[in-house]
């Protein structure tokens, strides 16, 4: 993972501090800048995997930032903001950013959110097999076993339960697996994810149980590795 280059844009000296830091604990080459101009200066110097930019910025802001990146890659983007608004959410979209954070936020939110992007980009790798107690999950054959056999999976099913395997442990909410799964453009009814865990849980049998309901929160997996 070392080899992960990510390009910070975040004009909060402390928070700039508490990601860089974060990041770098996991592994990852952070190149910080606290303004625009000079993460400009740095996505043309440095060969980016990722960028995190926040959106109010002195000089160039995130958005004329993004701009600029999206005339050159396509590489992951993720966007910070303190605003809430939608017509926020969908301008930066519509400018290309593959993602979006409202603050206050987690670090550990954030770095869930980066290996995401990572991994679907191609730039972090996935293991062909990962085998927790009671399930095997086949990432080259795109299959999930348990012991009762093959779980016959849709293809949401499927993402939904690699989206679990991988962030195992951690209380999901019900939004961050509607936008992970569904996407940000879906504006259907949101009890389609409860009816949708209560399939998969029915098709893993025994495993079923892994996935745990929290109350007013979301869901998590577990298994005792």
């Amino acid at each position: 993972m070392s080899g992960i280059r990510i390009l910070l844009a975040e004009d909060d000296v402390n928070l700039n501090k508490i990601i860089t830091r974060y990041l770098e604990k996991e592994g990852y080459q952070v190149f910080s800048a606290a303004n625009g101009d000079d993460a400009l200066d740095i996505w043309f110097d440095q060969s980016i995997d990722l960028s995190i930019l926040d959106v109010m910025m002195p000089g160039m802001d995130g958005w004329e930032l993004l701009e600029e990146i999206r005339r050159d890659s396509e590489n992951p983007v993720i966007m910070l903001t303190a605003r809430r608004d939608e017509e926020d959410r969908l301008h930066g979209f519509e400018l290309g950013t593959d993602d979006y954070i409202t603050k206050p936020f987690s670090s550990r939110e954030l770095l869930m959110r980066v290996k995401a992007l990572l991994k679907r980009s191609g730039r972090l790798s996935q293991k062909d097999v990962v085998e927790l107690p009671g399930i095997k999950l086949d990432n080259k054959a795109k299959s999930i076993r348990t012991s009762d056999g093959e779980a016959e999976l849709s293809a949401r099913e499927y993402e939904l339960m690699v989206y679990f395997i991988d962030n195992r442990g951690q209380a999901l909410t019900r939004m961050q697996l509607l936008d992970r799964i569904w996407g940000y453009e879906y504006t259907g009814d949101t009890r389609v994810l409860d009816t949708t865990i209560k399939r998969l849980r029915k098709k893993l049998g025994d495993c079923g149980d892994c996935i745990r309901t929290i109350r007013g929160i979301g869901y998590k997996f577990e298994v005792n590795e």
